[in-house]
Protein backbone atom coordinates (compact mmCIF):
# COMPACT_ATOMS: atom_id res chain seq x y z
CA UNK A 1 0.00 0.00 0.00
CA UNK A 2 2.88 2.36 0.55
CA UNK A 3 4.13 1.92 -2.58
CA UNK A 4 1.34 2.49 -4.54
CA UNK A 5 0.90 6.23 -2.51
CA UNK A 6 4.40 6.40 -3.18
CA UNK A 7 3.75 6.40 -6.83
CA UNK A 8 0.66 8.76 -7.07
CA UNK A 9 2.80 11.69 -6.28
CA UNK A 10 4.90 11.11 -9.64
CA UNK A 11 2.78 11.31 -12.50
CA UNK A 12 3.57 8.77 -15.39
CA UNK A 13 6.12 9.68 -17.90
CA UNK A 14 4.73 12.29 -20.58
CA UNK A 15 2.11 13.20 -18.44
CA UNK A 16 1.58 17.45 -18.34
CA UNK A 17 -0.46 18.90 -15.06
CA UNK A 18 -0.98 15.38 -13.80
CA UNK A 19 -2.56 13.94 -16.70
CA UNK A 20 -0.92 11.25 -18.65
CA UNK A 21 -0.61 11.16 -22.31
CA UNK A 22 1.82 8.72 -22.74
CA UNK A 23 3.72 5.44 -20.84
CA UNK A 24 5.50 5.62 -17.72
CA UNK A 25 8.65 6.75 -17.70
CA UNK A 26 11.28 3.76 -18.92
CA UNK A 27 14.24 5.17 -16.40
CA UNK A 28 12.45 5.35 -13.24
CA UNK A 29 9.69 3.38 -13.71
CA UNK A 30 7.72 6.03 -12.46
CA UNK A 31 9.40 6.34 -9.02
CA UNK A 32 11.38 9.52 -9.50
CA UNK A 33 14.18 7.42 -8.23
CA UNK A 34 17.35 6.07 -10.71
CA UNK A 35 17.71 2.32 -9.89
CA UNK A 36 20.88 0.78 -8.38
CA UNK A 37 23.50 -0.06 -10.92
CA UNK A 38 22.04 1.87 -13.60
CA UNK A 39 23.68 4.84 -13.42
CA UNK A 40 26.01 4.71 -16.29
CA UNK A 41 23.02 3.79 -18.92
CA UNK A 42 21.52 7.52 -18.63
CA UNK A 43 21.80 10.07 -20.86
CA UNK A 44 21.32 13.78 -19.53
CA UNK A 45 19.94 16.11 -21.79
CA UNK A 46 21.65 19.48 -21.48
CA UNK A 47 20.08 23.15 -22.54
CA UNK A 48 22.18 24.44 -25.41
CA UNK A 49 23.18 27.56 -23.83
CA UNK A 50 24.74 25.60 -20.69
CA UNK A 51 27.77 27.52 -19.49
CA UNK A 52 29.38 23.80 -19.79
CA UNK A 53 29.19 23.94 -23.30
CA UNK A 54 31.21 26.97 -23.63
CA UNK A 55 35.32 25.63 -22.84
CA UNK A 56 37.11 28.62 -21.60
CA UNK A 57 40.37 27.92 -23.07
CA UNK A 58 40.33 27.18 -27.20
CA UNK A 59 43.15 24.90 -28.63
CA UNK A 60 44.31 25.46 -31.94
CA UNK A 61 46.80 22.80 -33.51
CA UNK A 62 48.70 23.94 -36.60
CA UNK A 63 51.82 22.25 -38.77
CA UNK A 64 54.54 24.07 -40.68
CA UNK A 65 56.35 21.81 -43.29
CA UNK A 66 59.85 23.16 -44.40
CA UNK A 67 59.15 24.27 -47.90
CA UNK A 68 62.39 25.44 -50.47
CA UNK A 69 64.30 27.86 -50.33
CA UNK A 70 65.94 28.46 -53.77
CA UNK A 71 69.08 30.43 -55.12
CA UNK A 72 68.56 32.24 -59.03
CA UNK A 73 71.48 33.75 -60.50
CA UNK A 74 70.44 36.68 -62.29
CA UNK A 75 73.08 38.49 -64.49
CA UNK A 76 76.64 39.73 -64.37
CA UNK A 77 76.69 43.15 -63.39
CA UNK A 78 80.37 44.13 -64.20
CA UNK A 79 83.88 42.32 -64.58
CA UNK A 80 86.99 44.55 -63.64
CA UNK A 81 90.56 43.38 -65.05
CA UNK A 82 93.74 44.38 -63.50
CA UNK A 83 96.71 43.40 -64.75
CA UNK A 84 100.29 42.81 -63.66
CA UNK A 85 103.67 41.00 -65.29
CA UNK A 86 103.38 38.13 -64.67
CA UNK A 87 99.32 38.07 -63.82
CA UNK A 88 95.87 39.25 -63.52
CA UNK A 89 93.51 39.67 -61.37
CA UNK A 90 89.59 40.25 -62.30
CA UNK A 91 87.06 40.99 -59.88
CA UNK A 92 83.30 39.91 -60.92
CA UNK A 93 79.83 41.32 -59.48
CA UNK A 94 77.01 38.80 -60.09
CA UNK A 95 73.20 39.57 -59.42
CA UNK A 96 71.09 37.18 -57.78
CA UNK A 97 67.63 36.14 -56.41
CA UNK A 98 67.02 34.13 -53.24
CA UNK A 99 63.58 32.70 -52.70
CA UNK A 100 61.61 31.87 -49.75
CA UNK A 101 58.57 29.66 -50.02
CA UNK A 102 58.31 28.95 -46.19
CA UNK A 103 55.36 31.16 -44.31
CA UNK A 104 58.06 32.08 -41.97
CA UNK A 105 61.11 34.27 -42.68
CA UNK A 106 64.38 32.46 -42.99
CA UNK A 107 67.77 33.32 -41.92
CA UNK A 108 70.78 33.57 -43.98
CA UNK A 109 73.83 32.57 -41.52
CA UNK A 110 76.59 32.45 -44.52
CA UNK A 111 76.53 32.48 -47.99
CA UNK A 112 79.73 31.22 -49.90
CA UNK A 113 81.19 31.25 -53.39
CA UNK A 114 83.54 29.78 -55.01
CA UNK A 115 84.70 30.68 -58.58
CA UNK A 116 86.70 28.15 -61.04
CA UNK A 117 88.46 29.14 -64.00
CA UNK A 118 89.32 25.91 -66.13
CA UNK A 119 88.95 23.41 -63.15
CA UNK A 120 90.82 25.22 -61.27
CA UNK A 121 89.77 26.89 -57.67
CA UNK A 122 91.06 30.90 -58.17
CA UNK A 123 89.48 32.75 -55.85
CA UNK A 124 86.32 32.32 -52.78
CA UNK A 125 84.44 34.82 -51.02
CA UNK A 126 82.03 34.80 -48.00
CA UNK A 127 79.11 36.91 -46.78
CA UNK A 128 77.55 36.77 -43.31
CA UNK A 129 75.62 39.72 -43.21
CA UNK A 130 73.19 39.27 -44.99
CA UNK A 131 69.30 39.68 -43.86
CA UNK A 132 66.68 37.97 -43.34
CA UNK A 133 64.02 36.87 -45.95
CA UNK A 134 60.30 37.34 -45.57
CA UNK A 135 57.88 34.57 -45.77
CA UNK A 136 56.38 34.27 -49.57
CA UNK A 137 58.96 36.74 -50.57
CA UNK A 138 62.41 37.04 -52.31
CA UNK A 139 65.18 39.32 -52.25
CA UNK A 140 68.02 40.18 -54.62
CA UNK A 141 71.54 40.61 -53.51
CA UNK A 142 74.84 41.57 -55.56
CA UNK A 143 77.89 40.04 -54.73
CA UNK A 144 81.90 40.45 -55.52
CA UNK A 145 84.30 37.89 -55.97
CA UNK A 146 88.49 38.17 -56.83
CA UNK A 147 89.85 35.87 -58.86
CA UNK A 148 93.69 36.32 -59.07
CA UNK A 149 94.46 34.24 -62.17
CA UNK A 150 98.39 33.23 -62.02
CA UNK A 151 98.24 30.42 -64.97
CA UNK A 152 100.60 31.53 -67.36
CA UNK A 153 98.46 30.61 -70.60
CA UNK A 154 95.86 32.42 -69.15
CA UNK A 155 97.80 35.05 -69.39
CA UNK A 156 99.02 35.20 -72.25
CA UNK A 157 95.74 34.41 -73.75
CA UNK A 158 94.04 37.35 -72.15
CA UNK A 159 96.82 40.18 -72.76
CA UNK A 160 97.08 38.86 -76.27
CA UNK A 161 96.37 42.08 -79.07
CA UNK A 162 96.15 39.95 -81.73
CA UNK A 163 93.17 38.16 -79.97
CA UNK A 164 89.72 40.39 -80.61
CA UNK A 165 87.64 38.48 -78.35
CA UNK A 166 88.93 37.00 -74.33
CA UNK A 167 86.58 34.43 -73.71
CA UNK A 168 86.56 33.08 -70.35
CA UNK A 169 84.76 30.14 -68.80
CA UNK A 170 83.81 31.11 -64.86
CA UNK A 171 82.11 28.28 -62.77
CA UNK A 172 80.49 29.43 -59.26
CA UNK A 173 79.54 26.91 -57.04
CA UNK A 174 77.30 28.89 -54.31
CA UNK A 175 76.33 27.63 -50.93
CA UNK A 176 73.70 28.75 -48.38
CA UNK A 177 73.43 28.26 -44.65
CA UNK A 178 69.94 29.19 -43.40
CA UNK A 179 68.02 28.55 -40.62
CA UNK A 180 64.45 28.72 -39.93
CA UNK A 181 61.87 26.61 -38.35
CA UNK A 182 64.42 25.44 -35.11
CA UNK A 183 66.56 24.22 -37.64
CA UNK A 184 69.39 24.77 -40.19
CA UNK A 185 70.30 23.59 -43.38
CA UNK A 186 72.24 24.04 -46.44
CA UNK A 187 71.72 25.23 -50.38
CA UNK A 188 73.74 24.52 -53.28
CA UNK A 189 73.98 26.17 -56.53
CA UNK A 190 76.46 25.63 -59.63
CA UNK A 191 76.40 27.98 -62.41
CA UNK A 192 78.34 28.69 -65.51
CA UNK A 193 79.47 32.33 -66.95
CA UNK A 194 81.17 33.66 -69.40
CA UNK A 195 83.42 37.18 -69.10
CA UNK A 196 86.13 38.89 -70.86
CA UNK A 197 88.99 38.68 -69.23
CA UNK A 198 90.88 41.31 -71.66
CA UNK A 199 88.90 44.69 -70.98
CA UNK A 200 86.96 45.95 -68.09
CA UNK A 201 84.40 47.05 -70.06
CA UNK A 202 82.10 43.67 -69.51
CA UNK A 203 78.53 44.30 -70.94
CA UNK A 204 76.14 43.12 -68.03
CA UNK A 205 74.95 39.87 -69.34
CA UNK A 206 72.34 37.37 -67.85
CA UNK A 207 74.23 34.02 -66.56
CA UNK A 208 73.68 30.44 -68.40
Amino acid sequence: MESVKTLKHFPPYGAMMGHSSGDTCPTCMGTGRIPRGHADQLVAVIPCNDARLKPRRTLILFFLFPRSVTITPVSVLSVMVYFSADKFDMKVTNLINISNENFVPVQIVQFSVQGLVSRAVTGNTKITNMTAIQSRSHTSYTFQIDLPIVDNDLNVYCKSSSTKIHTLFLELQMTMDISYLSHTEQVYLDTFEYIDCGTNSTIPHPMR
